[in-house]
């Protein structure tokens, strides 16, 4: 009844922040177990001295949390809902960095976190109610489905064109090639899990699962993509700036779970218009935010950008329409004054 369907949902709502409070929390530790090492050896030389410290040990265990967290967020809330919701893991990481390890956030990642959080409640309201599959015989149904299987083979199909035809070609200059991979293959990952919940769940409650194959090819075809996932992600890190790649990642993963628990689950067929307008409207929401949060991440927010009408000091003596203004508009500056220029990688090099 809707009351139970209610409870299930708060649940997953309830798990799903928690893990992205949880895995936020784990960056931020084990960063601070690792610059508590700088006099020793670095794991970036190939040094383990980490292993003996006990904060980088708290961010394992923290992280550990919140992927269980999130894993059984599944089994009781809708894809479309959980996985939109690992943003605001990014936030809670950015928002702890500024305030234990000084890392600065500036005026756009203030207003991205801002956005994220605004998108993430507006997703919460207009997310999809309904406990579309409840055991393993009805998930045992979705997966035959002809759109599912059809969507499955034209994801792996164009996994491993990414993988053997554009990533040789492509993949050491294009930032898109191995984070569509990751993405495709997420989208498979994350049935897997609901699946895997599910079976979990009917698990406790004492029905024969582990005679069920398909609990156990759920579980294959699990660690298979996430392996696949882990290794891509790590290519397209290795390759560019981790500020690029995680919000493309977040939003072509988001997008293709959504995309993929549409056609499996059906999650958007009892869904009103303004419903799902307010889906899609939050995610565009967050996913301009998770953009704002890092794309200007490194960029010095001087007072010099401010428009002039709005620095201290120029207010009174401004003229707007005097000839020498006209000609010192601020489009012919250069960004950063050449002096601040200096200082700057001065500070960079102590």
């Amino acid at each position: 009844g809707p009351l139970a369907m209610g409870t299930g949902f708060g649940a997953g709502l309830g798990l799903a922040l928690a893990s992205s409070a949880f895995i936020g929390c784990s960056f931020v530790l084990k960063k601070k177990g690792l610059l508590r090492l700088c006099g020793r050896s670095r794991a970036g030389q190939g040094g383990h001295a980490y292993l003996r410290e006990w904060l980088w040990w708290a961010g394992l265990l923290c992280m550990g949390v919140g992927e269980a967290a999130n894993f059984a967020a599944y089994a009781f809330a809708p894809a479309t809902l959980v996985t939109p919701l690992g943003a605001l893991s990014v936030l809670v990481s950015a928002v702890l960095s500024s305030i234990f390890l000084n890392e600065q956030l500036n005026v756009h990642g203030k207003i991205g976190c801002i956005l994220s959080v605004l998108g993430s409640s507006v997703m919460v309201i207009h997310a999809p109610q309904e406990e579309e599959v409840s055991s393993l015989e009805s998930m045992a149904e979705k997966l035959k489905d002809p759109g599912f299987i059809v969507f499955a083979v034209c994801v792996l199909v164009s996994s491993l064109l990414l993988i053997f035809v554009a990533g040789p070609r492509y993949g050491q200059s294009n930032v898109l090639v191995y984070v569509l991979v990751c993405s495709a293959i997420g989208s498979l990952s994350v049935s897997c899990v609901k699946g895997l919940g599910i079976a979990l769940k009917e698990l406790f409650s004492g029905k024969p699962v582990l005679k069920e194959p398909l609990a156990w090819v759920l579980l294959v075809c699990l660690v298979i993509c996430i392996s696949t996932q882990i290794n891509y992600l790590n290519k397209a890190l290795d390759i560019f700036n981790t500020s690029v790649v995680t919000p493309i990642y977040y939003v072509l993963f988001t997008t293709a779970v959504m995309m993929c628990s549409a056609i499996l689950f059906k999650e958007w067929q009892h869904m009103v218009l303004d419903n799902i307008i307010g889906s899609i409207s939050g995610f565009l929401t967050i996913v301009s935010g998770i953009f704002l949060l890092h794309a200007f991440r490194d960029m010095p927010f001087t007072p010099t950008l401010v428009p002039l009408f709005l620095q201290p000091g120029r207010a009174d003596s401004h003229l707007p329409w005097s000839s020498a203004d006209r000609h010192q508009s601020c489009q012919h500056q250069p960004l950063l004054p050449s002096e601040d220029k200096g200082s700057q990688s001065a500070e960079e090099e102590e």
